[in-house]
């Protein structure tokens, strides 16, 4: 069976439509007929409005992206013959993979593969995922031969949400195919898109590792700042000084302390873990890594209760504001956020807890975290505030109007505001 590779032959289909899914369609469907399908339904009708509620594109741009359409009826993607599968894969509460997703995806392409159609991956997954669980998904639905009826490649997402910088044409693309001829026909594809160029990596596996490693580099490098925001906590030491200190060397890699959430760093490298588990080895370093950042947000805890008591302050009375749930800075995406582990043993100890975010969608998180966030900050006053993340809106407040009275603290998580104003720094 022969790929052809003709503008007027590809018509895509992309399965999945968040922060990965969505800015690939529209840049796909400039210049290819494209289908993008979401088993959100309220999610398809907001795109076909325009509207995006991730921020990740604009009306302006799905507009201009003439040849896509949106759907959550899969029989509209029956006359595809290259399919972009770009949904979530997270873990579950033992931190272990969570593949149902795109198993799910896996199964609904299945039964619509023709002779010589192309699935694509963009899922983070362990290496050999997608030959190892995905493929058998592909053959028991289709009836059809991998490598023979049809093929598969991996393109690993390098989505930076809420960055209006390095946006999806701007990222250099690793692309990989199930043969040589497949993965000629993915880099061609990807390249007709990308301006920043692409890599064509030497095998599905090893662009499925470049992109695990890739998030597991950046937790261990935070990780080891982390422990030493532990380890200075104890010396009186402020952390962002020795970081200043000994970034004036030209080959310090300066990274900061903080909390380690988001839908990459913070869940990638168990499916490292995992797979290298399974093949009888203990991953002591990124295990390590995990355990440290996992750990951040007990430290935030420990430190503002410790220092509420030395004020002279009941904990059972005292109200704690949290500016910011979302994983990052001026963005609405709370996936995996460990904001949220700071609230929850706040309330455990007993203390009213209020949470306010200008970015978060309010329902987005009652649903996943059963967490009603405050809308405005009224005339509330607080025996605590937590700065946990950096949106530009927090430095215009006026944080001692915010505060009870003298004994309240600031813990300022991210470093954002003058040391003079805040008790606490991470």
């Amino acid at each position: 069976m022969t790929i052809s590779f003709k503008t007027q032959e590809v018509r895509i289909g992309v399965i999945g439509l968040g922060y990965v899914g969505l800015p690939l369609a529209v840049e796909f469907g400039k210049k290819y007929v494209t289908v993008g399908f979401d088993i959100n339904k309220y999610r398809i009708e907001q795109l076909l409005a325009g509207n995006d509620s991730t921020l990740e594109t604009g009306k302006e741009e799905i507009e201009a992206s003439r040849k896509l359409n949106f759907t959550f009826e899969e029989v509209d993607l029956k006359n595809c013959n290259v399919y972009i599968i770009t949904v979530p894969t997270p873990i579950d509460q033992f931190k272990k993979p969570d593949l149902s997703y795109l198993i799910q995806a896996s199964t609904m392409v299945g039964k619509l593969l023709k002779n010589g159609d192309v699935v694509i991956y963009e899922s983070t997954v362990y290496p050999g995922c997608t030959e190892e669980d995905c493929v058998p998904v592909l053959e028991k639905f289709s009836k059809l031969k991998f490598n023979t009826d049809f093929y598969c490649g991996y393109s690993p997402e390098r989505i930076n949400p809420g960055d209006k910088e390095k946006t999806l044409t701007k990222i250099i693309k690793i692309t990989s195919g199930s043969n040589d001829e497949t993965a000629w026909f993915v880099d061609e594809l990807y390249r007709s898109i990308i301006t920043a160029g692409t890599y064509k990596a030497a095998s599905i596996k090893v662009a499925e590792a470049a992109k695990a490693i890739e998030n597991a580099q950046r937790d261990i490098n935070i990780s080891f700042v982390n422990e030493l925001a532990l380890i200075f906590d104890r010396l009186g030491l402020d952390t962002n000084d020795v970081l200043e200190a000994a970034g004036t060397k030209w080959n310090f890699l300066k990274f900061k302390p903080g909390l380690v959430g988001g839908h990459c760093i913070g869940v990638d490298p168990y499916y490292l873990v995992h797979k290298a588990q399974s093949l009888g080895y203990l991953p002591q370093v990124i295990s390590s890594g995990r355990l440290v950042n996992d750990a951040m947000g007990g430290f935030v805890v420990k430190k503002i209760l410790k220092k509420l008591i030395l004020n002279g302050l009941k904990l059972q009375s005292c109200r704690i504001l949290i500016l910011g749930i979302t994983f990052k800075e001026n963005c609405p995406d709370i996936r995996n956020s460990k904001v949220v582990d700071i609230y929850q043993e706040l309330k455990e100890f007993g203390l009213v807890v209020d949470i306010f975010d200008p970015w978060a969608n309010p329902s987005e998180v009652f649903d996943q975290f059963n967490i009603s966030i405050t809308k405005t900050l009224n005339s509330l006053v607080y025996d605590g505030i937590i700065v946990a993340v950096a949106h530009h809106q927090f430095l215009e407040l006026d944080l001692c109007n915010l505060k009870r009275d003298q004994n309240s603290i600031v813990f300022d998580l991210k470093s954002i505001f003058d040391r003079k104003m805040v008790d606490l720094r991470l």
